[in-house]
C-alpha cells in the first residue's frame, strides 16, 4: 500500500511541479525586469527547489565520450555486449591506435543497492586510462515483467560467472561495496570447478565481507531487526502501470530515505547552500549541486528475493566469514581460491563498511600466496571516496593498475608483487 501511496503522491504533485517550473522560467527570463533582482532570483530559486525535491529522477547516462590514454584523448563508444533481464554488460570501447599493446580487461561489478551503475562514472573514467573496461548495468526491478522470473543472490553470482566467460580468460574483476561478497563467492565457485575463465585478479573495495568487524549503523540495524522485520516492513509490490506490476521489491525510495537519514544534516545544509548559490547567481556551484543530486536521487528497486537473501546472508547470519555460505545448495569454499590475486581497499572514515570488513577477505582466502595479495587503506576518505574523487584518482587508481599489471594471467608463477602494504606513503 505504501508504494501505491508514493505513486499517488507523485502523480498528485505533477501539476504543482509544472507550475513551479513555469514560475522559475518566468523569473529567469531576461526580459523580466525582476530577473536580475534578489527578489526575482529568490522566487526562481524557491520554484526550482520545489520542483527538484518533488520530482522522480530517471536513470542517468554515463556520458563518457572520450578517455585519456597515453596522454592523448581517444573516442569512447558505449556498447551493450551481453544482456539478461536483470542486467546489461556495458563495454566502453576505446578507439586506440592500431598496433598498440592491449590493456588488461577489467570487469567492474557495480553495486545493486539502490543506485544505478552510473554512480561509478568516475570509477570507469579513471580506470579507462589503464584498462579495457566493462561494467554491470543492473536493471530497475520495477521495469522487469513478472514473467521474467526471479532474481536472487545465487542468480547474481551466476551472472558474474557468465560475464567473465563472455569477456574471456585473463580478465580482472573489481567489486565496489555490496558486490564484494558475490564477487568473492563467484571466484571461489570458479576456482573450485577449475574454471579456466576465473579472473586473473580481484579487487574488493569498501565491501561487507565480514560485518562483525567494526560494525556500522547499517550493520547494527540489520542484526537488531532480524530478517523477519525486513520481510514484513520493507517489501512491497510494484504498482500498476509499471512493467514489473505485482513483482515483490525493495523500493528504491525506501533505500534513498535510509541514505538521506544517515547524513540528514549534510543534505539540509547542501540544499540551503544551493538556494543561496541560486540567489547569488553562482552558476558553477549550483551546477555542481545539480550534477551530484541528479545522480544521488536517481534510485532503482531491488527484487525482494535478492534483497532479503543478501540481508540474511551478509548482515544477519554472516555466512561467508563463518564458512557457511552456499551457492545453489553447495558450500562456497574460499580455501579453493589459489590462483586469483587479491587486492582490498578501504576508506579510513567509511561509515557504510567499517575498517577491517573488506580486509577480512585475506583471512578467509588462506591459500592465496602472500606475493599475490595486497591491502590498502586510504586516509581521510569515507565510503564514496573509496571509489571516486581526487584521492581515489591520485592514490587508489595507480595501486589498482599496478596490481593488475603485476598479476596478469600470462604469468606462469606468482609474481613478486607487493605484500600487505601500508596506507602511508
Amino acid at each position: 500500500m505504501y508504494y501505491q501511496l508514493y505513486e499517488l503522491n507523485h502523480a498528485a504533485l505533477q501539476p504543482y511541479r509544472a507550475y513551479a517550473d513555469a514560475v522559475r522560467l518566468f523569473y529567469q527570463n531576461p526580459l523580466n525586469p525582476f530577473s536580475a533582482t534578489p527578489l526575482g532570483r529568490s522566487m526562481a530559486a524557491a520554484a526550482e527547489m520545489f520542483e527538484r525535491t518533488t520530482r522522480r529522477y530517471g536513470k542517468p547516462e554515463f556520458g563518457l565520450k572520450t578517455a585519456k590514454v597515453d596522454f592523448s584523448e581517444v573516442a569512447v563508444k558505449e556498447r551493450v555486449v551481453w544482456s539478461k533481464p536483470f542486467c546489461n554488460l556495458i563495454h566502453f570501447e576505446r578507439d586506440l591506435p592500431k598496433g598498440r599493446k592491449p590493456d588488461p580487461k577489467l570487469l567492474i561489478v557495480a553495486p545493486m543497492s539502490g543506485h544505478y551503475a552510473t554512480l561509478l562514472r568516475g570509477t570507469v573514467e579513471a580506470m579507462m586510462q589503464h584498462a579495457e573496461v566493462y561494467i554491470t548495468d543492473w536493471t530497475d526491478a520495477r521495469m522487469v515483467p513478472l514473467a521474467e522470473g526471479r532474481f536472487d543472490l545465487d542468480d547474481y553470482v551466476d551472472y558474474i560467472i557468465e560475464m567473465l566467460h563472455h569477456i574471456g580468460p585473463g580478465t580482472h574483476i573489481m567489486g565496489v561495496c555490496q558486490p564484494s561478497v558475490p564477487v568473492l563467492s563467484a571466484v571461489a565457485v570458479m576456482e573450485g570447478r577449475g574454471d579456466s575463465f576465473a579472473p586473473a585478479s580481484m579487487t574488493l573495495m569498501g565491501g561487507p565481507i565480514d560485518t562483525r568487524r567494526n560494525p556500522t549503523a547499517v550493520n547494527i540495524l540489520a542484526e537488531e531487526k532480524g530478517i523477519d522485520w525486513f520481510r514484513d516492513n520493507v517489501i512491497m509490490q510494484v504498482p500498476f502501470p509499471n512493467p514489473g506490476f505485482m513483482r515483490d521489491v525493495y523500493p528504491g525510495f525506501l533505500q534513498l530515505s535510509g541514505f538521506m537519514s544517515m547524513n540528514l544534516d549534510r543534505h539540509l545544509i547542501a540544499h540551503k547552500d544551493f538556494f543561496m548559490h541560486l540567489v547569488k547567481d553562482d552558476g558553477d556551484s549550483a551546477e555542481k549541486h545539480r550534477d551530484f543530486y541528479d545522480e544521488y536521487l536517481a534510485v532503482m528497486d531491488l527484487t525482494a528475493e535478492f534483497y532479503l537473501q543478501t540481508v540474511e546472508t551478509v548482515f544477519v547470519n554472516h555466512d561467508l566469514p563463518k564458512g557457511q555460505m552456499k551457492h545453489r545448495g553447495e558450500l562456497v569454499d574460499l580455501t579453493a581460491v589459489r590462483n586469483v590475486a587479491l587486492f582490498t581497499v578501504e576508506g579510513e572514515n567509511d561509515d557504510i563498511s567499517g575498517l577491517g570488513q573488506t580486509q577480512a577477505a585475506h583471512d578467509l582466502c588462506v591459500n592465496i600466496p602472500d606475493a599475490m595479495r595486497a591491502h590498502y587503506m586510504q586516509p581521510k576518505v569515507g565510503h564514496y571516496g573509496v571509489f571516486n574523487g581526487s584521492r581515489f584518482r591520485a592514490e587508489i587508481v595507480p595501486r589498482i593498475a599496478d596490481f593488475m599489471a603485476s598479476h596478469g594471467r600470462a604469468k606462469t608463477k606468482p609474481s613478486a608483487g607487493p605484500r600487505l602494504v601500508s596506507s602511508k606513503k
